[in-house]
């Protein structure tokens, strides 16, 4: 009797592995397919029948993943927020040099996320300008929270450690200087992503140019005379 329960057991775990397997490949293709259109329409100008319709799955499977297109959207800030976090991280933990080498590369990261990912940043730039008009600001901030749940700290631990090494100017704010940081270089990587090939044609630069100056004239404010 009891190799009998075991033997159940055994079996049902891979049928358990399976089945959330499945569901993943079904949020999956879900998210893909509203990722392309919101790419390639905009995310106001897409419907959740669009979507729908676009995975080829039928409306009730929708339903049980996403009750509605913001909730789509949403998953898709959290995921992007979370592949931009480990491109900043991993360029952070590379560094063996000074606070500012760490930040520079950091920055380095956001200007590598613009080039090689575009899409991605275009679609927070749409994503900002629905934020501030649409949704509430909870709701990013429980998504800072649970990728990122340190992250006042760690930022103002990073000026204090900048000053200390002497590699950052001794006057600036440890709680507001990296926040002002992020705020302006991500401001710029979001605008240049949504003009695109416009950028070049009406400044005569390439986009990667135009973000490493301005990445570089704000590290010169945080760089110790």
């Amino acid at each position: 009797m009891k190799a009998k329960v075991e033997m159940g057991l055994t079996a049902a775990a891979p049928s358990t592995r399976s089945y959330h397997a499945h569901r993943e490949r079904q949020r999956r293709r879900i998210l893909n397919a509203a990722e392309g259109l919101f790419n390639e329409r905009g995310i106001d100008r897409v419907t959740l029948a669009e979507i729908i319709a676009a995975t080829g799955v039928r409306p009730s499977t929708i339903y049980e993943y996403f009750s509605n297109k913001d909730q789509i959207v949403w998953a898709l800030v959290e995921e992007y927020f979370k592949q931009s976090y480990e491109g900043l991280r991993e360029r952070y933990e590379q560094s063996t040099g000074s606070t500012l080498a760490k930040i520079s590369l950091m920055l380095e990261a956001l200007g590598d996320e613009l080039i090689e990912h575009p899409e991605r940043v275009r679609f927070q730039a749409q994503f900002d300008a629905m934020y501030a008009r649409d949704w509430s600001a909870d709701l990013m901030l429980a998504i800072e929270d649970k990728v990122l749940p340190d992250r006042m700290n760690n930022l103002a631990d990073l000026i204090r450690e900048g000053i200390a090494d002497g590699s950052l100017r001794s006057d600036l704010n440890p709680e507001l200087t990296m926040h002002s940081v992020f705020n302006a270089v991500i401001s710029t990587q979001r605008r240049l992503a949504a003009l695109g090939d416009r950028v070049e044609k009406e400044f005569g630069q390439p986009i990667q140019l135009l973000f490493g100056e301005a990445v570089r004239i704000i590290l010169l404010g945080l760089r110790k005379d």
